[in-house]
């Protein structure tokens, strides 16, 4: 029988899931790998000749200078900058092995067989000659050499240099500074948060199935089983459980306890992460960083809690969903305000976010704080990307999956749900969820991810009712695995896409510290008169997140800039989408994957927004600023006293504007992000125009309901949390109803 153990024995520290056990790459294809590293991140020396393939040689004045600049940032120390100076990927062990991981686990089997095809061109003397110029293997250049090649790709006729450049320096900036051995120290990144206290979080206890054959099914049964335990799930488990109904909650993801928060950054995109960390669109112009995590994006989310705008709720009721501008809609939004302590009362704004209130101030544009999902309380604490230490921030986890328990409800973590199982009636065909089935597996022995799984079983739980809160990436992938037909089934897609403008400032920002999100310029979120546009919020600055965008102009310009992110502020342009993409499973290993690509008058709204955030860091007082567009300058203020006086008239900075106008947003090597999917399962007022009705109903199939941001009929303009929780609220609501009238009918 299945067992109720408190989850779960204290882990040990979190290693990194398992390895392949087959190398993704040939030695030949590790070695190209590596030099292209070496390159990127070169070890700088003084002494280095020009034939060196394992030292980038710099004059001794640049060395000299270079040395000064970077012993500021560490306390002095003259030997350490040399260290950092002389560091390159290939000597560290850790850095092989997060490429490992990453092209073994996390890419796809095409992008994988892309990269490696790149890799090999670059390796024989035919393909090497096309993309370098050379008749032989890039590795087999000196560093000198190599670097010359690389600065020449960027603006490369060929786009697939270009691209191949774009995708693979990400790859090698991203693993460097997670294994990097001086960067934190450079950077002076404390591991934790400085501010806040630890907390404690809820005593969780999980179903736990004993060994069996494996062949036969353990089976449980309930009233409700909500697949995935997000904001939408954590909302249908409470409301249900709290109405009297059996409730069993599972999720793929494990519960990490606070002790384990936030994550290191070489650990937690792996472990809270879907396809550890980054998802690439098709054509690789959209990275999508989805939350899989127990608590789902509620777990790594940073804390913005906006409430759907009163156009998005027009748009929705138009569409035949009145529901949205009912009164009971604004209801639902305030039980999850309450229930999350969302406020802006107690926000102390770090630099990053004061900068963006200022500048807006200075110009006129309309802006505010964003309330906080944070019971009342200051959360001063940039690392909530990576789990909330705290559990001040009140996510699923500490606010609604609590409540379900002290209500009866069960949770299951390690359960991997396959499909939905139905009884389908023989005179009328239709279909009636019953329950689903997967496979669960429980932690090592020592209460972990990395060892051996104890027990892996196939469980079924029946159910009266089967709600699918997988998130908008994985959602549409279990209702085609069920044998559901509907074409809007992953349709649809909507992101939020964003690109980024970096401010240097001569100040030190620390700009890892405080709360990451917790203001917000409107000026610009109404570009076409119909609701599209881009607001501007701060990003989350940990380094795996901020210094791979950083564009690379040469090993010892990047070596330099790096230091300085402790002076920088990070701000995006958020587009509210009118175009769409798609969700589908990869057809070799079923991971979700996605099609998705801007339109050119998508790309105007973000290069507008993004002219806009420059604006703002100028009159704030930065000293220089750079975008994310490839081929573009480092603005660097003028010291003319007149230019002082005309503010952003001024000449010098309308010219570097200009050249980001010209420069548009070129394709392949411009590339945005989304931490916001939505829409893939929409919701419409019927069958030919969605997949569930106003009441998260599946049309195709009775007893079957979907909440999570995947039935947003459209994008929601802001952060979708909120949003999603009182889409939830409602569903939920309604679903205990339905619940109650079923139980009385069947006692007449």
């Amino acid at each position: 029988m299945p067992q109720i153990n408190p989850s779960p024995v204290t882990p040990k520290p979190t290693p990194l899931p398992p390895l392949a056990e087959q190398d993704p790459l040939t030695p030949s294809q590790w070695r190209v790998l590596l030099a292209f590293a070496d390159t990127i991140v070169a070890s700088i020396s003084p002494e280095a000749s020009e034939e060196s393939h394992t030292e980038l040689g710099v004059s001794k004045n640049a060395y000299s200078q270079a040395l000064t600049a970077i012993s500021k940032h560490c306390g002095g120390d003259q030997d350490f900058a040399r260290q950092y100076l002389a560091e390159r990927p290939s000597e560290s062990p850790f850095f092989k092995e997060l490429c490992y991981r990453l092209l073994s686990v996390d890419l796809p089997s095409d992008l994988r067989s892309q990269l490696t095809l790149g890799l090999n061109v670059l390796d024989y003397r035919a393909g090497a000659l096309i993309l370098t110029g050379y008749p032989k293997s890039f590795a087999d250049h000196p560093v000198s050499v190599r670097q010359r090649i690389l600065q020449a790709w960027p603006n490369g006729y060929l786009p697939v240099t270009r691209l191949l450049f774009r995708s693979m320096s990400m790859l090698v900036k991203q693993q460097w500074v997670k294994s990097s051995p001086t960067l934190y120290r450079v950077l002076g990144f404390p591991r934790t948060p400085v501010h806040g206290v630890p907390g404690r979080s809820f005593d969780y206890a999980f179903v736990q199935v004993p060994p069996g054959a494996a062949a036969e099914p353990e089976v449980l049964h309930t009233d409700v089983v909500v697949v995935g335990s997000g904001c939408g799930g954590g909302v249908c488990a409470r409301n249900l459980a709290e109405a009297g109904f059996g409730v069993i909650v599972v999720d793929r993801a494990n519960f990490w306890p606070a002790e384990h928060l936030p994550m290191a950054e070489s650990e937690g995109f792996n472990h809270l992460f879907m396809n550890g960390g980054g998802m690439f669109s098709d054509d690789s112009s959209v990275v999508v960083f989805a939350g899989q995590a127990w608590g789902g994006g509620g777990t790594v989310n940073w804390s913005a809690s906006l409430q759907t705008q009163g156009f998005v709720r027009k748009e929705w009721s138009d569409a035949g969903l009145p529901f949205f501008t009912s009164a009971e809609f604004q209801t639902c939004l305030d039980r999850v305000y309450e229930r999350i302590g969302a406020s802006s009362d107690a926000i102390e704004h770090n630099p990053s976010n004061q900068k963006l209130l200022e500048g807006a101030r200075k110009l006129g544009w309309a802006a505010k704080a964003v309330p906080q999902n944070t019971g009342g309380k200051t959360h001063y604490c940039g690392y909530c990307a990576l789990g909330c230490g705290s559990c001040e921030k009140r996510g699923p986890v500490v606010s609604y999956l609590p409540a379900a328990a002290n209500a009866g409800a069960k949770f299951m973590e390690g359960f991997d749900c396959e499909k939905v199982l139905f009884d389908v009636d023989k005179k009328t065909g239709t279909k009636t969820a019953t329950g689903v089935i997967g496979t669960w597996q429980s932690r090592d022995e020592h209460g972990g991810v990395s060892g051996p799984r104890l027990v892996k079983r196939k469980v079924i739980i029946k159910a009266k009712r089967v709600i699918i809160s997988c998130g908008t990436m994985q959602s549409p992938l279990l209702l085609k695995r069920s044998g559901l037909k509907n074409p809007h089934i992953g349709k649809h897609l909507k992101l939020h896409p964003v690109n980024f403008i970096g401010s240097i400032y001569e100040e030190e920002i620390r700009p890892w510290e405080g709360g990451i999100l917790t203001s917000i310029v409107t000026e610009f979120e109404n570009q076409d008169g119909q609701g599209h546009g881009v607001k501007i919020e701060a990003t989350s600055m940990l380094p795996s997140l901020w210094l791979p965008a950083l564009f690379w102009q040469s090993s010892l310009d990047y070596k330099l800039l790096v230091p300085k992110a402790k002076h920088m502020v990070g701000h995006f342009a958020l587009l509210r989408d009118i175009g769409e993409g798609e969700v589908y499973a990869d057809p070799v290993d079923g991971r979700s994957r996605f099609r998705y690509t801007l339109s050119k008058r998508e790309k105007q709204f973000v290069l507008d927004g993004m002219l806009a955030v420059a604006k703002i860091n100028y009159v704030a007082g930065a000293k220089e600023m750079f975008s994310m567009i490839p081929g573009t300058s480092t603005f660097v203020r003028s010291p003319d006293e007149e230019c002082a006086h005309k503010g952003i008239n001024c000449s010098h900075f309308q010219g570097w504007l200009e050249e980001l106008r010209k420069r548009g947003s070129p394709s392949p090597e411009t590339f945005y992000a989304s931490a916001h999917q939505m829409g893939s399962c929409r919701m419409a007022k019927n069958a030919k125009l969605g997949v569930v009705d106003q009441k998260g109903k599946v049309f195709e199939a009775e007893g079957l309901y979907v909440c999570d941001a995947s039935i947003f009929p459209s994008a929601s303009g802001v952060n979708p949390m909120v949003t999603n929780m009182a889409i939830s609220e409602w569903v939920s609501s309604n679903l205990a109803k339905d619940l109650k009238a079923d139980g009385e009918r069947a006692k007449l």
